[in-house]
């Protein structure tokens, strides 16, 4: 009986020492991103400013407003005009400089608080999380009720997939009946909009579909190779995901110009939206032609768990492609380069495409991959002005939690880049932002530059586990 208490006891002790400890790690970050916290930096609470002399690039349609003045009130566009009532406040010059939406990243991979401040640092103002996790639930909750400086965040359900791609990133489903007790669950959890995944058969998406329409939930789909490609146009699918899964998918992994004319005929009927995620393919063939790719500096902004398992696992996956098949790079390359022919043709057929980068995995680094995206859509044939609406207007037409971004319109919340240039002749520009506005609050350079800085020094990989083992277990054990 006194081993038994004694192992009671000790165990006991262990948990409160274990629970001790976690609490402590968690507040150990907590403390390390507190300058994302709007109640420690009351200067970034004021969300009423006009701004003067500007010149408004509205993406709704294709002009430059010139030499405006634009009244924003509680975070929200009051009004535009040419001339200045007396009533305003916050007066800004901002010197014949641009005012353009702030950027929207529509696939991305949230690891960590940093993260935020990277996607803020290259005017990425909001951001679709592909991935859902619990601890996104609460970030989501800490951004809708103002008491963080963010992108807005929307964020999927976890992945549904099929029963046989077992993986711990994978939700396994294996009948209708749970297919349709997880949408139900992660509706009233709180999760934007259900993401389905590899592997599932038809009777099992049926489910998934039947029950996103019953719960007024939207799908964002990658893709099943278990149904036609065609399946996936459904008015309950909002968006697809991946250039390479046209190709995969849809093609049969044939670079075939003639099918693919069928595919965006197709597409163009369906009114879903398109999301190419070119960043994460092309990164493949960075990973096989340079093999100190992951000691970048890019690579290294990665969050520190990923680095030592999904960078590192992706690198050495490609590299042993290489080593037995010395062509490796030359088809990844042509498959990238076919990918471009995709988006053109899209575009041209009216698709709407909307900016997408796969970030937070392999080596592509939150914010910073949203401007290569968008360079490839430039090389793809799209002018600038089609270019930006993939990653403004267009994403707005997607989700309803969206619609009140995208453009500069009365109205609209005040989402904002300022650049000294016009990024409709170069949007190059776009990289440096003179300040980047969230919801009418304007972060200047000073602050873009410690939120880069910061995430470049963060050393998280612990606390990054122990959120993910959370929905492991939470998951796991449902």
């Amino acid at each position: 009986m006194k081993f038994i208490k004694w192992l009671l006891f000790s165990f006991i002790t262990l948990l409160i020492i274990l629970s001790l400890f976690i609490f402590i790690v968690f507040k150990i970050e907590e403390s390390k991103t507190s300058y994302l916290k709007l109640s420690d930096n009351p200067s970034l609470k004021i969300n009423t400013y006009t701004i003067k002399n500007v010149n408004i690039i509205p993406m709704n349609v294709d002009t430059v407003f010139v030499k405006m003045n634009i009244e924003i009130v509680d975070g929200v566009i009051k009004r535009m005009s040419k001339e200045l009532n007396g009533t305003e406040k916050n007066i800004i010059d901002a010197k014949g400089k641009y005012l353009t939406p702030g950027l929207i990243d529509m696939h991305i991979h949230l690891w960590d608080r940093f993260e935020l401040g990277l996607y803020l640092a290259n005017g990425v103002t909001t951001v679709r999380n592909l991935w859902g996790m619990p601890m996104h639930l609460r970030i989501k909750n800490e951004i809708d009720n103002d008491e963080m400086l963010s992108p807005l965040f929307i964020t999927s359900s976890p992945k549904l997939t099929g029963a046989e791609f077992i993986g711990d990133d994978n939700l396994n489903l294996y009948s209708p009946d749970e297919a349709r007790e997880k949408v139900i669950k992660y509706e009233e959890d709180g999760y934007d909009f259900i993401k389905s995944y590899y592997g599932l058969t038809r009777d099992i998406y049926d489910a998934i579909i039947d029950q996103a329409i019953k719960s007024n939930i939207s799908i964002v789909a990658h893709p099943s190779q278990k149904v036609p490609f065609a399946y996936h146009f459904n008015p309950q699918i909002v968006s697809i995901e991946h250039a390479e899964d046209i190709v995969q998918e849809a093609l049969n992994f044939q670079l075939d110009s003639v099918k693919l004319d069928q595919v965006v005929k197709d597409f163009s009927k369906s009114n879903i939206s398109f999301c190419p995620t070119l960043m994460a393919f092309y990164n493949i063939y960075r990973m096989i032609k340079d093999e100190d790719i992951l000691s970048t500096k890019s690579a290294l902004m990665m969050n520190p768990l990923i680095q030592s398992t999904d960078s590192r696992d992706q690198f050495d996956r490609w590299q042993n492609s290489k080593a037995n098949d010395s062509n490796i790079p030359i088809h990844i390359k042509k498959q990238h380069d076919f990918h471009l022919r995709i988006v053109k043709q899209f575009n041209d057929a009216g698709i709407n495409i909307i900016c997408g980068t796969d970030a937070g995995i392999g080596i592509t680094v939150p914010g910073q991959s949203i401007h290569e995206e968008l360079a490839f859509y430039k090389e793809a044939g799209l002018n600038n002005y089609d270019v930006l609406k993939t990653a403004t207007i267009n994403a707005s037409k997607v989700h309803k939690q969206l619609n009140n971004l995208g453009s500069i319109e009365k109205g609209k919340i005040a989402n904002l880049i300022l650049t000294s240039d016009n990024p409709l002749e170069n949007l190059t520009v776009l990289k440096h932002p003179e300040w980047v506005m969230v919801k009418g609050r304007i972060i200047n350079k000073k602050y873009l530059n410690e939120f880069v800085i910061n995430a470049n020094e963060r050393s998280n990989l612990l606390i990054t586990a122990l959120r993910y083992l959370e929905y492991l277990v939470i998951e796991r054990s449902l």
